[in-house]
């Protein structure tokens, strides 16, 4: 074999090799051009579904928050406490009490000056001496006529002048006390009554109340129950059972009547709340004073519905006792009153991240 065909054989072999290289650089291409493709749909739809999975664990975040008493269905349904949480706050629950009570009129007391009514009933026993002395100068007068002590007529006409103007200034003097005091006060004879020097000299006091039209009967009640102005002194009310109608007041239309009041804790012209039965006797529960809590301008009581879940509930503060409230709705007897602690409880509610004080 020459030279020119080894050459040749050579340069064929070289071509094949070259070609064979491209070949292969192309197949190299083609294949990461498909790898580069969009991932088929399986593989999209794993976002959504991861999505999905982040929403759940926000909703469970959610809840958590609620039954920690962070969310407003939390705060209707009441607070709810550990018992180490309980004693540390010195919550202490009450049972209720059943108790009776009758529905009244509210108005209003002033206690009257026992200087007015010692000056009447000084002017009613000086005006009684003098007709008892005129009285017995005429009867005198009288008797000693047509004898030789007899007096000269013009006496005698004096003796009977003054007589009558001694009766007349009396009967005034009584119709001043009547006007004063009404026409069916307690005592009997004005002159020697012991409720009259009593409430003469202080030792009782003379409560005018009157309640608006409307409100009672034209007749007077049977007892009046008085107590001081204002929330703090709910605890503290005197009841009189010496009523009686009195002239109505031309500064405040209404029913007035007086009432007598033997209590040392009220002074002269001391304003009063005036109550007055005006029904049949209702039931109900007692309230105990120290459970009540204002908010919103409005009275609450805790009651604990289930051990360490306490549930605010609103009631009417406008039938008072000696001892707390009357209620009739929201609560039964035996339920338990949170009677002591209950303002830690209004805060731990309205704010339900504070710690126990």
């Amino acid at each position: 074999m020459n030279a020119i065909t080894l050459t040749t054989l050579r340069r064929e072999a070289t071509l094949g090799l070259a070609a064979g290289a491209a070949v292969l650089l192309l197949l190299s291409g083609c294949h990461k051009a498909a790898s580069s493709e969009p991932p088929p749909a399986a593989a999209a739809d794993e976002k959504p579904a991861k999505a999905a999975g982040s929403d759940s664990e926000s909703d469970a975040k959610d809840a958590d928050a609620k039954d920690k008493g962070g969310g407003a269905e939390g705060a209707e349904e009441g607070v709810s406490l550990k018992p180490e949480e309980i004693d540390k706050m010195g919550i202490v629950t009450t049972e209720a009490r059943a108790i009776t009570s009758e529905p009244e009129a509210a108005g209003f007391g002033v206690v009257a000056p026992h200087e007015t009514i010692a000056q009447s009933v000084a002017e009613l026993r000086t005006a009684i001496a003098a007709a008892r002395q005129s009285h017995s100068a005429l009867e005198r007068s009288k008797r000693l006529a047509g004898t030789p002590g007899a007096m000269p007529a013009d006496t005698q006409e004096t003796a009977e002048r003054q007589a009558l103007t001694d009766e007349a200034a009396l009967e005034l003097a009584r119709q001043r006390l009547s006007s004063a005091f009404g026409q069916n006060p307690p005592w009997k004879n004005a002159a020697n009554s012991p409720e009259l020097s009593a409430l003469a000299s202080g030792q009782t006091k003379l409560v005018r109340v009157t309640f608006p039209l409307g409100s009672v009967d034209n007749e007077a009640p049977n007892r009046v129950r008085l107590a001081h102005i204002g929330i703090a002194q709910v605890g503290k009310s005197w009841e009189s059972h010496s009523v009686w109608r009195a002239p109505a007041d031309s500064t405040v239309p209404g029913r007035s009547f007086f009432a007598t009041l033997k209590s040392g804790e009220v002074s002269e012209g001391d304003h009063l709340m005036a109550y007055a039965p005006v029904g049949a006797p209702e039931s109900g529960v007692l309230v105990p004073a120290s459970a009540a809590v204002i908010s919103a301008g409005k009275f609450w009581f805790y009651v604990e519905e289930k051990p360490g879940t306490f549930v605010r509930t609103e009631f009417d503060p406008n039938r008072p006792t000696p001892d707390g409230y009357f209620v009739k709705e929201g609560i039964s007897p035996g339920d338990k009153i949170v009677t002591a602690s209950a303002g830690q409880l209004l805060a731990r509610e309205t704010n339900p991240s504070a710690e126990p004080e």
